[in-house]
């Protein structure tokens, strides 16, 4: 194989093509955990879910993207980021190809559930390719805040789309776009991505470390994402989330005595990365919520079509862009700590401002102003967590640290999901049996789970304190980090009992 090229820039073409193309991987795999949210009512019809069973659009996606992430940022390091790129994004592509001939339910959600196994593996090769192709710390500090803005807004995006292809061509085009999608991102990758070496030289991998993570993985995401609808006192819940902790309990014991793991557990000696992750899992819990959540009140209490709840999103689109833009700059002069801690506050104060809607609430007057709020907060996150997470690591963990990243976001959106939810049907079905109307039921219900939701925006505004105060140094500006990887002194609400109602 041949070696790695020479670090590329910013300034040049070719880098800015390069940027492109790894953001555009990212909006793909980020946008399908939301695209399919207004679908729904569309997909239970056409392909004969039931009620319980509809929960699995959504979660299928989320179940093997969380749970095989750090499985496809080690392949990355062991068999070169570009390879592992473009077999996810060929998986991806066939997957949603599957997805949209489906003629019943079990062929669709193997279709997400191999969808969220490609995206698994596209992500962290992509975002390792971004942090050890631009090395300079400007450059990297410009190309990860591109990178947060593009996630921070492809959720909403996410939901516009499903909007408009839903009331358009029809739901199936939520799967069809991929396809197409992938057929032009595969040439690309070819063309601007040169064959990298495997940044980690062993002939030997990890087999049983593997197995066991990514049991532990798949069944805490599982347990997650089952907790609302079995109850989070069931005997089942706890005996999945007590064989999840088994697993990554004794996944830990094997990494700390094999020679060649998975994750090497080293990388959390890099100063401030356990706490970034720590913040990116608990901060992303309240805030990407906030989607889904709003979304049902739009739909469900306002009775906004599917392109008016996705057309409602486009003001957070164009803050999320602003705020990310803005968080960048910061970063230079303040540092990444600031950065995250202020945006955290400013999503907890849109959440908390958004847990007071009215009933009858009027869009501009109620939903907008917590909305903006969320979207300025939002973009310095997902800049600042991004950037403290990668900081201090060199290209021969670069795989893993972006796999633990985006797992950590991934487990943090299926943990905030599972506990709101079950905290908001709780109060739903609480005030629909004694009596009170059932948009009024919905209404409280959701106003709680968002308030649990600024919650946990706070608490990560507090932990991200403890973070990499990663920032640029002016004198350093212009010159590449270091190579060593050492550090140099980033399920839905259970609408059943609602809709039983309606019924």
């Amino acid at each position: 194989m041949a070696a790695d090229p020479a670090p590329l820039t910013l300034a040049s073409w070719r880098g800015r093509r390069i940027l492109a193309l790894l953001c555009a991987v990212a909006f793909l795999d980020f946008v399908d955990a939301s695209i399919t949210n207004v679908a729904l009512p569309h997909i239970r019809t056409a392909l004969g879910f039931s009620v319980q069973s509809l929960q699995w659009v959504p979660s299928a996606y989320l179940l093997t993207y969380g749970g095989l992430m750090l499985l496809g940022g080690r392949l990355a390091d062991l068999l070169g980021r570009r390879t592992v790129l473009l077999a996810g994004t060929a998986t991806v592509g066939l997957s949603s190809l599957a997805g949209g001939f489906a003629g019943d339910a079990g062929v669709f959600i193997a279709a997400r559930l191999a969808q969220g196994a490609g995206a698994a593996f596209m992500l962290p090769a992509a975002l390792s390719t971004l942090t050890t192709t631009f090395t300079g710390q400007r450059d990297r500090r410009s190309a990860l805040g591109v990178w947060a803005a593009i996630a921070g807004l492809s959720s909403a995006v996410g939901i516009l789309a499903g909007g408009l292809l839903t009331e358009g061509p029809g739901w199936r085009w939520v799967m069809f776009v991929n396809p197409i999608a992938c057929v032009m991102v595969v040439p690309a990758v070819l063309a601007l991505l040169p064959r990298d070496r495997p940044a980690a030289r062993t002939s030997r991998f990890d087999v049983l470390g593997s197995a066991v993570m990514t049991g532990g993985m798949l069944l805490l995401v599982y347990a997650l994402i089952k907790a609302p609808d079995q109850g989070w006192g069931a005997a089942s819940t706890w005996g999945e989330l007590a064989g999840a902790a088994a697993l990554l309990t004794g996944f830990v014991f094997i990494e700390l005595r094999t020679p060649e793991p998975i994750l090497p557990l080293g990388i959390f000696r890099v100063p401030g990365l356990a706490a970034a992750n720590l913040t990116g899992l608990i901060g992303f819990a309240g805030m990407l919520s906030m989607f889904y959540f709003l979304t049902l009140y739009m739909q469900n209490v306002l009775g906004y079509s599917p392109i008016a709840a996705g057309a409602a999103y486009l003001p957070l689109t164009v803050g999320v862009g602003i705020g990310a833009g803005i968080g960048s700059k910061l970063l230079a002069r303040v540092g990444s700590r600031a950065v995250i801690s202020a945006g955290a506050l400013l999503s907890a104060a849109g959440l908390f401002e958004l847990s007071r809607v009215p009933v009858g609430g009027g869009y501009a007057a109620h939903v907008l102003p917590g909305l903006l709020l969320v979207a300025f907060g939002l973009g310095p996150v997902f800049v600042g967590v991004t950037t403290a997470a990668n900081a201090g690591v060199g290209p021969s963990r670069a795989g893993v640290a972006a796999a633990i990243l985006n797992s950590a976001q991934q487990l943090g959106g299926a943990l905030g999901l599972a506990v709101l939810s079950a905290a908001g049907t709780a109060r739903i079905h609480h005030l629909v049996s004694t009596g009170v109307a059932v948009p009024d039921a919905t209404t409280s219900g959701l106003r709680h789970a968002l308030a649990i939701g600024a919650a946990f925006a706070a608490a990560a505004a507090v932990i991200a304190l403890a973070t990499n105060n990663a920032r640029e140094d002016p004198q350093a500006a212009d010159h590449p980090e270091p190579v060593s990887g050492h550090p140099h002194t980033a399920a839905p609400l259970d609408t059943t009992a609602t809709k039983e109602v309606h019924s």
